[in-house]
């Protein structure tokens, strides 16, 4: 098996692809799966806006997925959706259907039209061209921060990103992907240190450690204080067989992730969700313990992620932007 690159691909079967419009100060994130995977999906945050996701419940019929979208834009960016169907369209993909075939590209989206980009796009906005060829660019190595679906995201204080994190467990690969734009605040306070710094690998975002103490102001809720302008979308995927209820078990215990990186979190400013996938390569030690360790496993492995999202970012280039975890505290 190939050595570990700190990133969702690294579960066997799964690539990723981003487009974005600097212009617009937006953009798509597509995850594709070699062959149909299972997915479920969990959502907690108030506000979620999502394609094709009520498929994804244990009790509807279609087991397999080709692709899942990630989207700035908010409602405008479940046209991306639309773009990564037509690419797979054109490989041959999709659910057959007697003579037709149509693939299945579940989605969600974030808010990001208030970051000073330019969203005057005319009739047509650009997320359907854009999840084309966030899904014709997919391949094992992507960027992380300002990227993709996180290339507007923001948080209460500072900019967002795309975050990956990917661990092995007894020959299992477990991996994470997120596009971080919550209504609250990744660090302790002002930082530099980040909620999730109990659970980093290796330095993986500034290996800053844990304050020795927490300030109370710290503890206190801050958000943007606007409703409908925020969400964190994620994908936690791994190669162990689930079925589509064992998916939307992982999805549950994955959103702790959330809650260990993201203070407040699930808010009913937010539209979190994830979406769970297995690409079945090998199979389920145990079905109650076994999936309980992967269900913690793929928790810690989305709380690193969300980290990365922000360590990784740069800020966008307009006069009120949020300065980038790097403009403040360096690398």
């Amino acid at each position: 098996m190939t050595a570990l690159r700190n990133l969702i691909t690294d579960v066997p079967g799964i690539r990723v692809g981003h487009a974005q419009d600097a212009r617009v100060a937006s953009g798509v994130t597509a995850v594709m799966f070699d062959e149909p995977a299972t997915g479920s999906i969990d959502i907690r945050g108030g506000g979620p806006g999502t394609r094709d996701t009520a498929l994804l419940d244990p009790a509807q019929t279609v087991t397999g997925i080709d692709a899942i979208t990630l989207s700035g834009g908010s409602a405008f960016g479940l046209d991306a959706a639309s773009g990564v169907q037509a690419w797979l369209h054109e490989q041959g993909r999709g659910l057959v259907v007697g003579a037709a075939r149509v693939p299945i590209v579940p989605a969600a989206i974030l808010f990001d039209l208030l970051n000073g980009g330019d969203k005057q796009w005319g009739r047509y906005p650009p997320y359907r061209e854009l999840g084309h060829a966030a899904a014709a660019a997919a391949g094992v190595e992507f960027a992380l921060g300002s990227a993709g679906a996180g290339l507007g995201a923001t948080t209460v204080n500072m900019k967002g990103g795309l975050g990956s994190a990917s661990l092995e467990r007894d020959g299992m690969r477990i991996g994470a992907l997120v596009a971080v734009n919550p209504a609250g605040s990744v660090v302790v306070g002002e930082g530099p240190w980040f909620w999730a710094a109990p659970f980093e690998r290796d330095g993986e975002y500034g290996g800053r450690g844990f304050p020795a103490t927490v300030p109370p102001e710290a503890l206190e809720p801050i958000t943007k204080g606007m409703p409908h302008t925020n969400t964190t979308l994620a994908v936690v995927a791994t190669d162990v067989e689930l079925t589509k209820a064992q998916a939307k078990r992982l999805a549950v215990m994955a959103q702790a992730g959330l809650t260990r990186a993201i203070h407040p979190v699930h808010t009913p400013l937010d539209g979190d969700v994830v979406f769970a996938v297995s690409t079945g390569r090998r199979p389920l030690a145990d079905p109650v313990l076994g999936l309980t360790v992967l269900g913690s496993l793929a928790a810690d492995c989305l709380a690193r992620a969300v980290a990365r999202g922000v360590y990784e970012a740069t800020a966008l280039p307009f006069s009120d932007a949020l300065p980038a975890w790097r403009d403040r505290f360096g690398g």
